[in-house]
Order: C-alpha cells, then structure tokens, then sequence
C-alpha cells in the first residue's frame, strides 16, 4: 500500500494579489481583503481546485480575532487552468464569504434568500467577464 506524503501549504502571494484584484476590479466592497490569506498547498487528495477556510465565532473569541478567511488553491489541479479559469475559481471561494464578513462561509445550498449559490457564483463572473473584455 502507498503511503501519501503529507500536504504541505505555503504562502501564496500571487494569489492574494488576484484576489485584491478582483475585489477591487468588482467592487466587491463587503470583502476586507487584509483579512484574506492565501496559501498553495501540493500533495492533497482533495478533487477541489481551491478551498475557502473561515475564522469562526468560536475561534474568534478564543484568539481575540477579528473574522478573517483563507483561500488555499490546489496546485496540482489549480495551476493547471487557464488564467480566466483560475479567476473563476477564485471568484467561486469569494462567493461563500457572506456580505456581514463574519468569518461564517455561505453553503451551496441555500434554502432562504432570493437567490441561491450558483446564481451568486453566475453573477460575479458575468461582472468579471464584462470587465476584462478590451
């Protein structure tokens, strides 16, 4: 049986620069994006091409923290796609974080609201889309 190395994260400042970007770029005034750390993490068994980690109340308090989140790209699948991809990924990560920034994630699935998760993803890559184009 092999045995799995174990994942090793490193900071990912190339990825915080995108974010800020992007933010910045959609007006995504909500996001405080000193609050924002990104890590690139190789060796992981996940299928996900990035994942958005949140500081919740509990360790809020623990640590006395202000809300904050992490958005870790997984080399090995993230690296691979194109640039306007990867955006979309990034952009996927930013939809969860709710617009109180809590440190609380909003799920895929979304019973109460006007729209759900995908529609949220959906709008923020229009508006990505619109703002790229020459």
């Amino acid at each position: 049986m092999k045995r799995s190395s174990r994942v090793d994260w490193q900071k990912a400042p190339d990825i915080k620069i995108r974010i800020i970007q992007i933010v910045n770029s959609l007006k995504i005034d909500w996001v405080d994006t000193s609050r924002i750390y990104c890590f690139r993490s190789n060796n992981s068994q996940s299928r996900a091409y990035a994942r958005i980690w949140g500081l919740s109340k509990i360790w809020q308090l623990a640590l006395s923290e202000k809300p904050g989140y992490i958005i870790e790209v997984l080399s090995e699948r993230f690296d691979k796609l194109g640039r306007l991809e990867q955006d979309k990924v990034l952009l996927h990560e930013l939809a969860h974080i709710p617009r109180n920034f809590s440190g609380s994630l909003l799920p895929h699935v979304r019973k109460r609201g006007k729209r759900n998760f995908d529609d949220r993803v959906r709008l923020l890559v229009g508006l990505y889309r619109r703002r790229i184009k020459p």
